[in-house]
């Protein structure tokens, strides 16, 4: 899946325009314009993956920017992981029949685990769960409600139940800019044999290097992209 670092550049949408949010609340957004010219302007810029987020879907549970999702998928040629109100078996498989890479399960998965395993059944390594964490507990609905649950014990209970890959997003940083916080990073990575993403915080490039050595097998970027803060070149010339 990630055979080397990776840095993996966020296309977050929402009322079919690309925004940021600052962890994760409506009404914090800064919004980027098409997505579409977006995702084109990071493969231009070497990405090997791009990370696709509903949001309308993750807060309202209904794929509201499905269009701009078949859009992207039509005018590129990488790997494209989506999230995102998927709340069902079949609207992941549907996705993953259409071409969508990884389906990103977060809620769902937390509500229905077995969910994982069903779709992994029929399109194996291509569910990727999303723990999204604050304070330590696992939030869910949006980073709306928590749900008690320790991020590296239901990362090992994912693995168990034929996850490709873990999304481990540090609510606590998330959008802020301000850095990154390794060690809840770390404890998820060193939990599971399956690859970890790391996302939230991220600054500069030298929190890419140090998410790396936490164990992460990706990192993905939102607001420090669209800022200016660093550029993908600037990142693969500071992973080197």
């Amino acid at each position: 899946m990630f055979p080397t670092f990776e840095v993996v550049p966020a296309v977050d949408m929402q009322d079919s325009e690309v925004v940021q949010l600052v962890q994760g609340e409506k009404g914090t957004e800064t919004t980027y314009g098409d997505p579409v010219e977006a995702a084109e302007e990071w493969i231009e810029q070497g990405a090997n993956t791009l990370h696709l987020v509903d949001l309308d879907g993750a807060f309202d549970g209904e794929r509201k920017n499905a269009s701009a999702v078949d859009a992207i998928l039509d005018a590129v040629d990488v790997d494209v992981q989506l999230g995102g109100g998927i709340r069902t078996a079949d609207d992941a498989l549907n996705l993953l029949s259409r071409g969508v890479d990884r389906v990103i399960l977060g809620t769902a998965a937390i509500e229905n685990p077995d969910i994982v395993a069903e779709i992994s059944e029929k399109y194996p390594k291509s569910v990727m769960v999303s723990l999204d964490a604050k304070d330590g507990e696992v939030l869910v609905s949006g980073w709306t409600e928590s749900t008690g649950l320790d991020p590296a014990e239901a990362a090992t209970r994912y693995e168990e139940l034929a996850a490709g890959a873990i999304l481990f997003t540090d609510v606590d940083v998330e959008g802020r800019m301000e850095g990154v916080q390794t060690d809840p990073v770390r404890r998820v990575a060193e939990a599971v044999e399956i690859p970890v993403v790391a996302s939230g915080g991220v600054a500069t490039v030298e929190d890419v290097r140090t998410l790396r050595e936490t164990g992460a097998a990706a990192v993905v970027v939102g607001s420090a992209l669209y800022q200016g803060a660093f550029t993908l070149a600037d990142a693969r010339k500071g992973l080197d």
